[in-house]
C-alpha cells in the first residue's frame, strides 16, 4: 500500500520510500544535498521558505521542505496510526 503525506505546500512524498529525516544544519547534510543537487536528484520543496527537513529517499533522491522534520515524522506516524485503525475494522 502507499502511504503519501505532506511535506508543505501541496508537496506529497511516499512514505514507504522514506530512509531519513534529518535538519539541514550541519555540514554533512550540507555536502549530501550539494552531491544531489551536482547529480540532479535534489528536489526542492521549500517554495523558496528555509530548508527545515532533509528527505533522503531509498532511490537516492533528497527533498527539500520547509517544515520541521519533527513535523513530517509526527504526520507519517499519525497516517499508520489511520492504517492501522482502518485494517482493525
Amino acid at each position: 500500500m502507499i502511504q503519501l503525506i505532506n511535506i508543505g505546500f501541496g508537496n506529497i512524498v511516499n512514505a514507504n520510500r522514506i530512509i531519513s529525516i534529518v535538519s539541514p544544519e550541519s555540514a554533512p547534510i550540507k555536502r549530501i544535498i550539494q552531491k544531489a543537487r551536482d547529480e540532479d536528484l535534489l528536489i526542492d520543496a521549500t517554495y523558496g521558505r528555509r530548508t527545515r527537513a532533509v528527505i533522503v529517499t531509498d532511490s537516492g533522491h533528497i527533498v527539500l521542505s520547509a517544515i520541521q522534520p519533527e513535523t513530517v515524522a509526527n504526520r507519517i506516524h499519525s497516517k499508520e496510526i489511520t492504517i492501522d485503525n482502518t485494517n482493525e475494522e
